[in-house]
């Protein structure tokens, strides 16, 4: 049995191979490094696998009480900042793709318009510290608690749902939220995950509220506090020779442990990523 191969899937089997080696690369290094022993390093000898292998550097990161604090941190600012947006996000969204709503478009224009204008850096900051939410939980999960894109997509996924759903909870004596709690959210697993996802990984990731909002350490995410090692490790590197190999591997190793377990959680919510992104973006 022939099989036909056409010149634009060998082309396009290439170019995603190639997208795929520049997007694993850095990750492959890195790893490569944090594990090697730095005479490898100092001889420029690692590239895709390491080198006399070293447990080191992740040693030292470990045992680093501000690693932990900072984890912890992050744990809770992901956690409870995922939940609060997805709540809102999802009662906005469902709101929103109500047709029969009052002043519906108007409100979609004024959510719309603030993806292109924002208030600035200086006058939020002002309103968060006006709130109280400075040095504070809240302050790190409230202020970016909605996402104009995300709650557009979600609106159209939930436009996308057939009115006869709606009608036949109505017929069972359900409220509007009724019928939100029991037939919406449990048929909306895929956008439910895929913009969950898309909330941890930017609260995961997010440095820039806690430099604003933050002034107690013992408050910092994970992502500050691997800033915070990075830039020190900068400017000690600036003596050279081993100091600067340690550094450098002691770098790597930090953002290997900061970035990894966000990594493991997308394989368990693949399966609802792509059909979640999709049904959002297309139908509507």
């Amino acid at each position: 049995m022939r099989v036909k191969i056409s010149l634009f899937s060998v082309v396009s089997a290439v170019v995603l191979s190639m997208v795929a080696v520049a997007t694993l690369y850095p990750f492959i290094y890195m790893i490569s490094v944090s594990l090697s022993s730095s005479v490898y390093v100092l001889r420029n000898e690692v590239s895709f696998y390491p080198r006399g292998i070293n447990l080191d550097m992740y040693r030292m990161v470990l045992k680093d009480p501000r690693i932990w604090q900072s984890y912890m941190n992050t744990i809770i600012y992901t956690g409870l900042g995922t939940l609060i947006s997805l709540v809102i996000t999802s009662m906005g969204a469902y709101a929103l793709a109500k047709k029969e709503m009052v002043f519906r478009k108007a409100f979609t224009l004024m959510i719309v318009f603030t993806m292109f204008f924002g208030g600035g850096m200086i006058p939020t900051f002002l309103v968060v510290k006006n709130l109280g939410l400075i040095d504070t939980v809240w302050g790190m999960v409230l202020p970016g608690a909605v996402s104009t894109w995300n709650l557009l997509v979600m609106r159209t996924f939930f436009s996308a749902m057939p009115v006869e759903l709606e009608e036949s909870g109505r017929l069972d004596g359900l409220t509007d939220f009724g019928i939100f709690m029991r037939i919406i959210i449990p048929l909306s697993k895929a956008v439910f995950a895929t913009i969950g996802l898309f909330y941890a990984v930017a609260m995961w990731n997010n440095f820039y509220l806690p430099l604003l909002y933050l002034r107690d350490a013992n408050l910092f995410p994970l992502q500050v506090v691997l800033r915070n090692m990075i830039m020190a490790g900068t400017e000690a590197s600036n003596a050279g020779g081993e100091n600067f190999i340690v550094d450098e591997s002691l770098k790597y190793a930090v953002i290997m442990v900061a970035t990894v377990p966000i990594l493991i959680v997308y394989p368990f919510l693949q399966k609802y990523f792509s059909k979640g992104v999709m049904i959002g973006a297309v139908k509507g």
